[in-house]
């Protein structure tokens, strides 16, 4: 079944206003350039840029998403941001899950399905993160940890529409090391498995699974050709334009 590819760049916490500014205008640039792209492209910065990146992106076809959300919509959450708020702010998408939010905040399965519900009532998309550390991993744990993290962090409401799943191994995120070809056709074949479950077979079918941990113009066309696997979250690599967009180009989707 036909999926759009996606190539999501999440930048994580960098860059300043100049420089925020700067590569939003690059990536614009670019895939103006491009005409009517056959993927979609989706950049992520951070909470302060939020306002500044929309303005970049006028008139080119680059989605906006956040990096976090709270699960509600407003009150005493001193330092939160909400789905409302992300979406007042031009938002079309949110990321929730990251390996990065689960090990640094503490966050539950449950609290990332709450957060990810919130958002779709507030009309944003969701790139649910799942993966598995280095430990779990060499334990053969894989396929057990990912479902686990979709079947409690992936909302009953979830559709193909609304959300987007993005399966990162923790231990390939920043590190330049990455799984082999068929590890992730694997795990991603596993994974639309179990949201078929979850979901139903037609909403898993249709959903897009991306892969994400060390993603490079380099191994781009090996990963993005994989039968299961619909685009890429991307970190460092984003933060580059000539990457960023060479990795869209290097899978054939643009």
């Amino acid at each position: 079944m036909a999926r759009k590819i996606m190539i999501a760049g999440n930048w994580k916490m960098n860059g300043l206003l100049e420089d925020g500014v700067a590569l939003a205008k690059g990536v614009a640039a670019e895939v103006k350039k491009m005409g009517k792209p056959e993927c979609e492209f989706l950049v992520c910065p951070p909470f302060t840029l939020l306002t500044s990146v929309k303005k970049a992106l006028r008139g080119a076809k680059v989605a906006l998403g956040a990096q976090d959300c709270h699960f509600t919509e407003k009150g005493a959450h001193t330092g939160d941001i909400s789905p409302v708020m992300l979406k007042d702010a031009g938002c079309q998408y949110v990321i929730t899950g990251h390996s990065e939010r689960r090990a640094d905040h503490g966050e539950s399965n449950e609290l990332i399905c709450k957060k990810s519900q919130a958002a779709y009532d507030a009309g944003l998309k969701v790139i649910i993160c799942i993966g598995e550390t280095l430990a779990e991993r060499d334990a053969g744990k894989t396929i057990d940890v990912c479902s686990a993290q979709i079947l409690g962090s992936v909302p009953e409401t979830a559709t193909s529409s609304n959300t987007v799943i993005a399966y990162e191994p923790v231990w390939a995120i920043g590190t330049g090391k990455t799984p082999t070809a068929k590890d992730v056709e694997d795990v991603h074949a596993a994974v639309r498995k179990v949201l078929a479950k979850k979901l139903g077979k037609g909403n898993a079918n249709k959903m897009r699974i991306l892969y994400g941990g060390s993603v490079k113009p380099a191994n781009a066309k090996e990963f993005l050709s994989l039968p299961d696997v619909d685009g890429a979250l991307i970190g460092g690599a984003s933060l580059k334009v000539e990457d960023f967009i060479n990795i869209a180009k290097n899978a054939g989707c643009c």
